[in-house]
């Protein structure tokens, strides 16, 4: 797990050092172990490293082949890097490290571009291949690892955030009029191949891509994820199934690692199942909890259930309380690691929880992914009872503003067409799923997911150099869980299966509870010290001259900040100033603190 960054200029003039130097400043934080770069003309390859496989320097990146042809730098984990390194050494190939890093080096010169199809993982990677002058660059099927990248008069520049790429000076930092609108209805996801800035696109999940001296081509899609049922089961057949696929996954994000492996265990259901994997097959485990101060509406922590957990299974468990004092002092240093500007209230919890687990581990399992993979959100049984188009029953319960209200928040500048309802209306239509909530989870796994907690939890917790590891997102589970009929998902309220698969090894309480979500309630009501951070920010000179948003709307919310939220209950005043903070952090004030 670790940082990357690289330059290949057009021209063929030679890259300088001082700015690959440059955007690893930015990427410290993700790989805080070691550093390294590889200049070769017109070809410039940055490393942070966070050692977790082959500690020693023998994987120390940018790694070379042995007549130094091939270069590479990687950033993830391969879970089934030993398999591949024994079929790569049936072939004649030799190896002078144990880590997972030489095997893609390996399996690239044995297999090509169809290497990316064996590789069973998290990763985003760039291959500079001297024999053809070549960039070779890929991102794992399901976008667990990010990989950005610029395409400038000078270069094609890539890196692990936005921050090492604006740390060029080289960006187009205006603003995406499309991804604008995605931003505001989509709960601040904003899909591959653009981000909110115009200078910065990202490589989609599960494709690839060359670069040379010419330019870029088009990414190529080496993975799909089909909701077309082949093979029928019945329900103690799935469950079966389900279970042992998961089993599988769990098992090989505990033992692909040279550190211990830790669990954030929330008190829900899919972390609370890990745990419960881990232990009946594995012993003692290391746990960590996180909570917040109450408000008169809400509790800030839910210990009780997580409690319960860490008693069932004796685990090592460690729980943290954070002041909300803690929460608002911490949340601009938090916005300043964000990627992208992302308006969850647990983005923060993540960031000050990995704070303190970072003390003691270097990688841990959460549970993210589950609630899209097996149907657990509140709003697919109202999809699915809904009538009308497929984009009208989407829509009407999943979209944070129609269009009509989006053209009211933004200045008419950045307003031209509903670009939003076209995009996800064009990808459930084409996506050829059996039946409409079998399309919504596609796009969710594949999409949604990618650009809301799976980049939350990866930039939050790697801000700490802390290894994420997600089981729920094993693409092979994935493309197990996706034939299930929906019914059968959405059965007793959600997760029917996951349920059925913890009853008997996880506590009842936890498992019977009603759905809960990350409690973070300093940051879901926008009132005292909260509101006047949000009020400062949206009433600044920078956002008043930025222009981005219409005036009066800002006044109509600032007025009463209670009173308007969207239908997955998230504040509309707060994507407003999140956005402007996050502009104000990374793009004004290129942010992006030291630890």
């Amino acid at each position: 797990m670790c940082g990357i960054c690289g330059e290949l200029t057009w021209r063929g003039q030679s890259v300088s050092e001082q700015r690959i130097n440059n955007m690893l400043v930015h990427l410290e934080r993700r790989g805080p172990d070691d550093q390294d770069v590889y200049i070769n003309k017109q070809i410039g390859l940055g490393h942070r490293r966070l050692s977790i496989i082959d500690l020693s320097s023998a994987s120390r990146q940018p790694m070379h082949n042995t007549s130094k042809s091939i270069s590479i730098v990687f950033n993830g984990t391969i879970y089934n890097y030993p398999q591949l390194r024994k079929q790569l050494q049936a072939q004649g190939m030799q190896f002078s490290s144990s880590g997972d890093t030489e095997v893609i080096l390996k399996a690239y010169e044995a297999w090509g571009e169809r290497c990316v199809e064996k590789l069973i993982g998290m990763f985003a990677f760039a291959i500079w291949d001297v024999r053809i002058q070549k960039l070779f660059v890929a991102r794992d099927r399901l976008g667990i690892k990010p990989f950005y990248y610029s395409q400038t008069n000078e270069s094609f520049l890539f890196a692990s955030n936005t921050q090492a790429l604006l740390a060029t000076g080289e960006i187009d930092t205006g603003i995406d009029i499309q991804a604008l609108q995605h931003q505001f209805t989509l709960h601040a996801v904003v899909p591959a191949p653009r981000t909110i800035l115009k200078g910065i696109r990202k490589l989609s999940p599960g494709h690839f891509m060359w670069v040379d001296a010419s330019g870029m081509s088009e990414p190529k899609a080496y993975w799909k994820l089909s909701a077309c049922r082949t093979e029928q089961r019945d329900e103690q057949e799935w469950i079966e199934e389900i279970r042992q696929a998961l089993q599988l996954a769990v098992d090989r994000r505990l033992e692909i690692a040279d550190v211990p492996v830790g669990v954030l265990l929330s008190g829900g259901l899919d972390s609370s199942l890990l745990v419960g994997l881990l232990a009946q097959k594995h012993g003692v485990v290391n746990t960590y909890s996180v909570g917040f101060e109450d408000q008169p509406e809400e509790r800030g922590n839910e210990f009780e259930y997580s409690d319960a957990v860490v008693e069932h299974f004796s685990t090592n468990h460690q729980r943290f309380h954070i002041a909300n004092d803690q929460v608002l002092t911490r949340l601009p240093e938090a916005i300043g690691c964000m990627p992208e500007p992302m308006v969850a209230q647990d983005a923060v919890a993540f960031y000050l929880l990995a704070e303190q687990v970072s003390k003691d581990i270097k990688v841990v399992q959460s549970g993210q992914g589950a609630d899209e993979v097996f149907a657990g959100y509140f709003w697919y049984p109202k999809m699915h009872a809904a009538k009308g188009s497929y984009i009208q029953r989407f829509s009407s319960f999943y979209f944070d503003r129609d269009f009509d209200e989006y053209a009211k928040t933004v200045n008419q500048n950045y307003v031209q067409q509903d670009f939003t309802s076209q995009m996800v209306s064009d990808a459930l239509n084409r996506s050829g799923s059996d039946t409409f909530i079998d399309a919504v989870l596609q796009y969710d796994v594949t999409t949604l997911i990618v650009d809301d907690p799976v980049k939350r939890v990866d930039s939050m917790i790697m801000a700490w150099g802390l290894e994420a590891r997600v089981p729920f997102l094993d693409h092979e589970l994935v493309e197990l869980a996706i034939q299930m009929p929906p019914e059968m998902k959405l059965k007793g309220d959600g997760k029917f299966v996951l349920k059925k698969i913890a009853r008997g090894l996880i506590p009842d309480s936890v498992i019977d509870r009603p759905k809960g979500y990350f409690p973070m309630p300093a940051l879901k009501y926008v009132r005292g010290d909260f509101l006047e951070m949000v009020r400062d920010t949206l009433m600044s000179d920078a956002c008043i001259q930025r222009g981005l948003f219409s005036r009066e709307y800002v006044d109509e919310l600032l007025a009463a900040p209670d009173q308007y939220h969207t239908r997955l209950q998230g504040s509309k005043v707060w994507h407003m100033a999140l956005l402007e903070h996050w502009l104000q952090a990374n793009v004004d004030g290129a942010a992006y603190p030291s630890r």
